[in-house]
């Protein structure tokens, strides 16, 4: 049975049992604030639970892209080394929203296991969760009660919390659980000993492949449990291991999912793969290990791209960076491919994929420039590390012998990406040691930091009312006088506090769709008013962050204001995105696909799709198309609560990566012109947002280009500011005719004037150095010169060196010169020297500057120069650097 064939059964399965099939939501957790990304398969669906969002239907079914490689559930470092840990996976699952429970979600998965699969029961085994005394849990009869009509008691096994009490994180829906394992072992060693002895023993071939969760509590803040509106169901098989045992592998990485990825591998790097793994077979090969690294890695990054988030310096973006560089690490080190590959593996992967998820197939271009732009960025991050190990000089210890440091290995891992082992290889190969312990140091002092920036304590919230229902209002109005406090809470952050007030009622938009959260005031009454900071969404909760918690909340009703003036502008730049994105597609093509975008009132900025600067004309023909719809004057069309087949219908442009309900919400200005599905806000008419001008056109990454804008008043201001500038050109040049042509004439006349300074300067050097040759002295078999200059062009002073090297050889030359009372000490000393004395200039260069100069510098050891603030010492450095010799 193919893996194609095992997850279409899965859905059929539950769709002949009443569940509504869902699609999966994106990998990153766009609005989760306590996650960077979907980890399991209830991420996504966690306002069902808490009651805070109605579910599509009672019973939903779907299989989900996951990752786990940072918080709580981090596999990342695991995998490679074994036959079943992943960075992304598949999370198929069955979820009960206040229907059934226990009685049906065991029998559907037994019979689906057994009939459907035809997984042999006597390889199969089951836990229920044995109770806790210290939270007074009890031991779970009903589950065992059921099971019992399926399995035999000795196949039924208790466990605890850790095994089976299934929590997402430190706070959140949690439940007892029971899980079903899979004895996949030969048939001769399942007679030596009984697998129920290896259930949960971490035996990697017993394993678990389902867990039903039986969510009846909600985790709070200090510990505590509450439970939950409705008791529901949350299931979860892990798709990579289902396919294993149905496919009768030894592992994971040995089912058809990965196939067409090692074939690809095995041709690109002439290393076959031959399913070793470290622990389990003697002679296992770290080829194998690189290989399940990079085709896992792969899958884990072109999904995420694809799902809109894409490699940087921070957040998500950083985990993805670091995934992707430990694939090429594995590679590079292993397979000796010192060329990127992995790009050219996106087309395989999404052809794999195209019938579930289709966004990889849909962008396949985009994601493998993506891929090759970062690989290609890495591999010339390795070649430096590699020539900065070169450059290190370990001192020799007591013992004699010479050692990279902990904090050199750590900078070689941190900055460059090197891996401890690929660093011991390498020091090895010199004949030197490395200071594993002192690495660890360091390594554990950079996570205390990290730990302590990202310290985030979330109270429990003090409900005050049980509402479940809320309302925003701010399409409409600015203000409401009848709002009531729902509940609040407090949340220290890096030991700050920060006060958060839920509402029925708000006209406050939360940040969203690149849109920033609304600002202004709540009124408690005639003499209490509190300013609201940020507004922001959690799951489908919208929060005011405010300055204080009121005094009074229970019984009064609050006035909310907007700040007005901030949201009419930051609606300016949302519509002007709007037409700026249909314009981008008119000019540069259909490809154009947006990936981001910040706005507030001052500021817009727009990324999107595309793999090549715009030009001059583009950006002017961008301009005029936005300019002349904002002249035009169209009304804004909107439908609300709009059903998404409807909007799909008719024609509304929907992001990759976006997560839409059954209903939609859909903006149109000019039905021909722009129409996407948005839940920002939005000018009335395209002539409130007056003038459109873009100042600034860059890239942000492989493959994704940004613009920024301005609109209305900050165009306006923008354009005066441009006025007054040429104002002073004209001033400056006597108003001429043609202010373009006399900046040119400048230019150029400026271009001549330095070249004839250039020609002075190298007179006067050649002049220089007929002179220099006499003043050669030698030192222990070492030319030297050493002399103050009246050069003071640095350019000059450095080519004067290397031809009097070029002539003199076996030479040390020092000189120095100043320019802008600033001096500047230059060492160049010939190779011979560097390689048979263990002469460095960057080191006399630093050493004297330090002593002399009241500076410093550096440089290569054949060539290095040192600057500072005290040029009265720059003969004596010069002089100084004859006690070298």
């Amino acid at each position: 049975m193919t893996s194609r064939d095992i997850r279409r059964q899965f859905l059929d399965f539950f769709a002949s049992k009443e569940h509504k099939i869902i699609p999966s939501a994106p990998i990153v957790a766009k609005s989760d604030p306590t996650l960077l990304f979907i980890n399991s398969g209830m991420a996504p669906l966690k306002d069902f639970f808490l009651g805070n969002q109605k579910p599509p239907a009672p019973r939903v079914a779907d299989t989900q892209k996951c990752l786990r490689v940072s918080g709580k559930h981090n596999d990342l470092e695991d995998v490679g080394f074994d036959g079943y840990h992943h960075t992304m996976f598949e999370m198929l699952g069955n979820w009960s929203f206040g229907d059934y429970f226990k009685k049906e979600a065991i029998a559907w998965s037994w019979e689906l296991l057994t009939e459907v699969y035809k997984i042999p029961k006597d390889r199969l085994y089951v836990s229920v969760f044995k109770g806790d005394d210290k939270e007074k849990l009890p031991f779970d009869q009903e589950a065992f009660d059921v099971w019992k009509q399926f399995v035999s008691e000795d196949r039924i096994l208790a466990f605890g919390k850790k095994e089976n009490f299934w929590e997402m994180g430190d706070q959140g829906p949690c439940g007892p659980c029971s899980e079903i394992h899979v004895d996949l072992r030969p048939e001769a060693e399942r007679l030596k000993k009984d697998g129920r002895a290896l259930v949960n023993a971490d035996d990697p071939n017993v394993i678990e492949i389902w867990n039903n969760v039986f969510m009846e509590f909600n985790r709070k803040a200090d510990g505590s449990l509450e439970e939950l509106p409705a008791k529901s169901v949350d299931t979860g098989m892990g798709f990579e291991r289902l396919c294993r045992a149905v496919q009768g592998v030894a592992s994971n990485y040995d089912t058809d999912l990965w196939k067409p990825l090692f074939h690809f591998l095995e041709k690109a790097t002439g290393h076959r793969y031959e399913g070793t793994y470290p622990g389990i077979n003697p002679e296992w090969l770290k080829s194998d290990v690189a290989l399940r690294v990079v085709a896992d890695h792969l899958r884990a990054v072109s999904f995420t791209i694809a799902d809109g988030e894409l490699p940087s310096n921070t957040g998500a973006g950083y985990v993805i960076r670091r995934i992707l560089r430990r694939a090429v690490r594995y590679y590079y080190s292993f397979l000796n491919q010192k060329d990127p590959v992995m790009y050219r593996m996106v087309p395989i992967l999404a052809e794999e994929f195209r019938d579930v998820f289709p966004e990889l197939k849909a962008q396949v271009d985009f994601v493998s420039r993506v891929v090759l732009e970062e690989e290609k960025g890495f591999l010339r991050t390795l070649e430096s590390g590699l020539k900065r190990i070169e450059s290190l000089d370990p001192s020799p210890s007591p013992k004699g012998e010479r050692g990279i440091s902990g904090q050199q290995a750590f900078e070689l891992f941190d900055t460059y990406g090197f891996p401890f082992d690929l660093t011991q290889l390498l020091a090895r190969e010199k004949g030197w040691t490395v200071d594993e312990e002192g690495f660890r140091a360091a390594l554990q002092e950079q996570k205390e930091r990290s730990r302590k920036d990202a310290a985030k304590q979330v109270g429990d919230w003090t409900v005050l009312r049980d509402i479940n229902q809320f309302e925003f209002v701010g399409y409409d109005q600015l203000e409401v006088d009848d709002a009531k406090v729902v509940k609040h809470r407090t949340v220290m952050l890096k030991g700050q506090p920060q006060y958060q007030i839920v509402l029925n009622k708000t006209p406050f938009y939360p940040e969203g769709g690149g849109q920033v959260g609304d600002t202004g005031y709540m009124t408690f009454g005639p003499n209490e008013k509190i300013r609201v900071l940020d507004t922001k969404k959690e799951n489908d909760l919208v929060i005011h962050i405010v300055d204080r918690l009121p005094e009074f909340v229970m019984d009064r009703t609050v006035e909310c204001t907007v700040d007005g003036w901030k949201r009419r502008l930051t609606e300016n730049n949302h519509s002007a995105t709007h037409l700026l994105h249909a314009a981008l597609r008119k000019v540069l093509g259909t490809h154009v696909q947006q990936k981001g975008s910040y706005l507030d009132h001052e500021t817009l900025r727009f990324d999107f799709q595309h793999f090549q600067k715009m030009t001059d004309e583009e950006i002017a023909r961008v301009e005029r198309i936005v300019n002349e719809k904002i002249r035009e004057n169209i009304a804004l069309e909107e439908a609300r609560k709009l059903p998404i087949e409807e909007a799909k219908k008719a024609g509304a442009m929907m992001l990759f990566g976006e997560k839409y309900g059954e209903t939609v919400r859909m903006i149109t200005f000019d039905p021909a012109f722009s129409r996407e599905l948005c839940g920002g806000c939005h000018v009335q008419r395209t002539g409130q947002i007056g003038f459109f001008k873009i100042t600034a056109e860059s890239a942000v990454a492989a493959g994704v280009r940004r613009v920024e804008a301005v609109t209305a008043a900050g165009a306006e201001a923008f354009i005066e500011q441009k006025l007054e500038r040429l104002e002073v050109y004209d001033s400056a040049f006597k108003n001429p005719k043609d202010p373009s042509k006399a900046v040119l004439d400048l230019q150029e006349e400026n271009k001549r004037l330095q070249k004839e300074i250039e020609r002075f300067v190298q007179e006067q050097a050649n002049s220089l150095r007929d002179s220099l040759r006499s003043k050669v002295v030698v030192l222990n078999g070492i030319r030297h010169i050493a002399a103050v200059l009246p050069l003071s062009d640095a350019n000059a002073v450095k080519t004067l060196a290397y031809e009097l090297d070029r002539e003199l050889g076996n030479a040390v030359i020092a000189f120095g010169s100043v320019a802008n009372d600033k001096p500047l000490l230059t060492v160049k000393i010939s190779d011979y020297l560097v390689k048979e004395k263990g002469l460095n200039a960057g080191t006399i260069v630093r050493e004297l500057a330090q002593k002399h100069l009241n500076g410093g510098g550096g440089g290569q050891a054949f060539f290095a120069t040192a600057g500072g603030s005290d040029a009265s010492g720059l003969e004596e450095a010069v002089k100084a650097v004859k006690g070298y010799l």
